[in-house]
């Protein structure tokens, strides 16, 4: 299966399902038009929100690698790019003066240290030298300008020069998605290049059929009020990081790890750590779980 075999959100639709991910119809159809059209998809909204998730999903569902970039703050080309094996370069150095030279000219010499061999490809290069495959280029709202500009070049031609190489060019545009938690905003000519969805937290049904398809174990009583605690949290003020679904499954993992068949206050707060990652929400989910299951 191909992307291009794809016709239709809705058969995407189907096969994101396949591999346990629920996308509703507006990301289907973003997502189907970003396969189509060959453009970088950028998903924004709140942790937990199923944003990388969704690259996980697009490898798995047309068995494709998935080569990721984490982004953090001071981020460079050379980081995301390439990189050179100094060492192996040296040795070879060393290895050729110990054979007398070979005779090997200046410029040979030069050629020989710049060898594929020597080459360290990293997550873009190596992802335009696989393609077809899937890169997640994860939270780049944490990168800076300047390596925003260096991705805008990238993603418009779908290749790098290499100075001492040459210029790599994907076969096939690899399919991209890039995530933001919106912690800063992007530049419009970055968000221009891309195809735009926001995801946002999602109902309590849908939440509900995305816990008991990837976790059908979990007895459905016990799935229901976890999704029902879990929607009550994230609209309580005050909370540092509203528990996102990621959250919403580890904590129905642990209840169930436990021996829950429904949710009861002493388990729901002995687990309390699946959902909470700051403190000061432990305290007030805690006391929330009080009212709510006391």
């Amino acid at each position: 299966m191909t992307k291009t075999s794809i016709d239709s959100a809705a058969a995407l639709s189907a096969m994101l399902a396949s591999t346990g991910y629920l996308a509703d119809d507006g990301l289907a159809t973003i997502a189907y038009l970003a396969l189509g059209m060959e453009r970088p998809l950028l998903l924004e909204g709140e942790p937990g929100t199923g944003k990388t998730a969704l690259a996980q999903a697009l490898a798995e569902a047309f068995g494709l690698p998935l080569i990721r970039l984490q982004c953090y703050e001071g981020i460079d080309a050379s980081q995301a790019l390439y990189d050179w094996d100094f060492t192996a370069q040296i040795l070879h150095l060393r290895s050729i003066e110990a054979g007398g030279g070979s005779g090997l000219s200046v410029q040979a010499l030069e050629s020989s240290l710049y060898d594929k061999r020597f080459l360290l490809a990293r997550p873009i290069l190596k992802a335009l030298q696989q393609s077809p495959a899937v890169l997640l280029i994860d939270e780049i709202d944490r990168a800076d300008d300047e390596f925003e500009a260096f991705l805008l070049e990238v993603l418009s031609t779908y290749q790098v020069s290499i100075p001492e190489f040459g210029t790599v060019t994907a076969v096939t545009a690899p399919i991209v998605v890039l995530t933001s938690n919106r912690t800063r905003d992007l530049h419009d000519a970055l968000k221009r290049r891309c195809l735009y969805h926001w995801i946002d937290h999602p109902g309590l049904a849908r939440e509900v059929e995305i816990l008991r398809t990837r976790l059908p174990q979990v007895p459905e009583l016990l799935a229901h009020q976890v999704v029902n605690v879990v929607q009550q949290i994230r609209a309580t003020d005050g909370i540092l990081k509203p528990p996102g679904v990621a959250e919403t499954l580890d904590w129905a993992r642990a209840l169930h790890q436990l021996g829950c068949a429904e949710l009861d206050l002493a388990s729901a707060a002995a687990s309390i750590g699946a959902l909470c990652k700051y403190r000061e929400d432990t305290e007030r989910v805690t006391a929330a779980l009080a009212r709510m299951l006391g």
